[in-house]
């Protein structure tokens, strides 16, 4: 180490003072604290390098000070003081020190948060870790751009209620609501307001990524420009307890021969067991064993007693018809193959069913698979029992649409 002190000091040093242009005295800086940054230093040596470095922040030259900043800014050999004083600079060395040094307190950001820059406050929002205190500031006196970067910044630890205070200043704004809502973790409530807030894609997003409600998620799919976004039998497959969720369609009217036709086609059961038990007011285990009944009569009698319309009936029987062949060829009935090898099969039946239930099991049947799915569902539209498939829209035109 006394061989590294004496290096130092004789030749970088000496470099540094006797250096007259800005660029010899930058580049003798930049080595000198690189190399003390590197340096395996004891308490003596330390003390040493940190008294040149604040010989270096009292540099009248803007590229050495800029040196120092730059090659420090993430280094824990700093001293506090010199760091404030380079974050008190101008913005091209401050920024740097700002944005990345482990040395500042939280006191100390948060001074530097409420002191207004909108330049410092992006640079501190863009920290590798922004603690809890600094981020609640940041929420309630950043400017947006800082908070964008707060929230896009998912190693900052934002509470809920600076959650609720960044969409309570930000509802206006897409961007910092998009920040916000491509967050890892949310809260429910927060979940929920930014669905109000956000475009059909961040939408969309949320409602697949983060937990949302099911009064919420029936609540959106009530109205016609959401229905892309919230589909209630996804919605419905995904949620922990179905017969809850049933339940809550049903308070809400929303239980019905259409949503419960479209869970079957789509190879949804459980749902489709679900939906007739709560319509027909019978415990979820009776209505399993009469609609898995093999003779006609459970089916019918299970389907009258939830009020369904009579001239549907049909559908529903090749739906179930449908599910229980391909079950029986040892498909696995949760895999999104089953589900599409199901959907396929039921059209090619030409159900009787609603335009607007075709437009949507159309749409769904033309959204794009992955390349094992799509294979297997060729080879089963190949089968000799079955009419040919193509397209969604082809369907459209056998079934004269």
């Amino acid at each position: 180490m006394t061989a590294y002190r004496a290096r130092l000091t004789e030749t970088d040093i000496q470099r540094l003072i006797k250096a007259t242009e800005d660029d010899d005295r930058a580049e003798a800086a930049y080595k000198l604290c690189r190399s003390m940054d590197r340096a395996d230093l004891d308490e003596r040596d330390r003390e040493a390098a940190q008294k040149i470095l604040r010989l270096l922040a009292n540099d009248a030259a803007e590229l050495v000070r800029r040196a120092m900043a730059v090659t420090l800014k993430a280094s824990d050999l700093l001293p506090i003081d010199v760091a404030r004083r380079l974050a008190a600079d101008i913005d091209s060395i401050a920024l740097p020190v700002i944005s990345a040094s482990p040395v500042f307190s939280d006191e100390d950001l948060i001074e530097i948060v409420r002191a207004g820059s909108p330049v410092r406050q992006v640079a501190v929002a863009g920290r590798p870790r922004v603690s809890r205190d600094v981020a609640g500031v940041l929420a309630d006196v950043g400017c947006e751009q800082a908070v964008r970067m707060l929230a896009a910044n998912d190693n900052a630890d934002l509470s809920e209620q600076a959650l609720g205070v960044i969409v309570d200043r930000f509802a206006a704004s897409p961007e910092v609501v998009t920040a916000v809502a491509y967050r890892q973790v949310l809260p429910l409530h927060v979940t929920e307001r930014l669905i109000a807030l956000a475009s059909e894609t961040v939408r969309e997003h949320l409602v697949a990524r983060h937990a949302v409600a099911p009064e919420t998620a029936i609540r959106l799919a009530q109205y016609a420009r959401e229905r892309a976004t919230v589909d209630l039998v996804d919605q419905a497959a995904s949620s922990a307890d179905i017969g809850a969720f049933m339940a809550q369609l049903n308070l809400r009217k929303s239980l019905n021969a259409s949503l419960l036709l479209r869970a079957l086609a789509r190879g949804q059961m459980t749902m489709f067991e679900h939906g007739l038990a709560e319509l027909a007011n019978t415990p979820h285990q009776r209505a399993w064993l009469m609609i898995h009944d093999a003779g006609p009569l459970g089916l019918k009698a299970i389907y009258d007693r939830a009020g369904l319309p009579p001239r549907l009936f049909q559908a529903f029987r090749a739906g179930v018809d449908t599910w229980r062949a391909l079950s029986s060829e040892g498909a696995d009935t949760s895999s999104d193959l089953f589900r599409q090898r199901m959907l396929e099969r039921f059209l090619t039946q030409r159900p009787n069913v609603l335009r607007e239930d075709l437009a949507y099991l159309m749409e769904r049947l033309d959204q794009p698979q992955s390349r094992g799915s799509a294979a297997a569902a060729s080879a089963d539209r190949r089968r000799p029992a079955q009419a040919p498939l193509g397209s969604g829209r082809a369907v459209f035109g056998d079934l004269g649409f």
